[in-house]
C-alpha cells in the first residue's frame, strides 16, 4: 500500500502541524458542527479536537499550543501534551494534517 507523502509526519512538541492545501476546517450551518473538509472526504471532529485545530496554523509550535490549552483549562500541561499528540498524529495518518515548511525567500 503506497503512502501519500504529506502523512510521513511525526507529532513532537517542536511540530507546527498545519491543515495541508486540500483540507478546509469550517462550521457546517446545516448539521451545525465543525468538519473538515477534503476531496472525497469529510471529518466531524469533537469540541476539544476543534479548538486544537484552530491552533493549528502553521506558526505555532505544540508546544505553543499546549501551553495555552493548559493556561485556559486550568488542566495538567503533560496530560494535554499527551492527549494534542495523540490526536493530532492521528489526523496526520489520516491525512487531515502536515508539517508547516520553512518559507524560503
Amino acid at each position: 500500500m503506497a503512502t501519500p507523502r504529506n502523512r510521513n509526519i511525526n507529532v513532537s512538541e517542536s511540530s507546527r502541524p498545519v491543515l495541508p492545501r486540500h483540507a478546509k476546517l469550517k462550521f457546517d450551518e446545516t448539521r451545525q458542527v465543525w468538519v473538515i473538509l477534503a476531496p472525497e472526504r469529510v471529518l466531524a471532529p469533537d469540541e476539544i479536537a476543534v479548538e486544537v485545530l484552530q491552533l493549528c496554523d502553521g506558526v505555532r509550535s505544540v508546544a505553543d499550543m499546549v501551553d495555552q490549552l493548559a493556561a485556559k483549562y486550568a488542566a495538567e500541561r503533560e496530560a494535554i501534551l499527551t492527549d494534542v499528540i495523540a490526536m493530532l498524529q492521528d489526523l496526520a495518518d489520516k491525512g487531515f494534517l502536515t508539517e508547516a515548511r520553512e518559507k524560503t525567500s
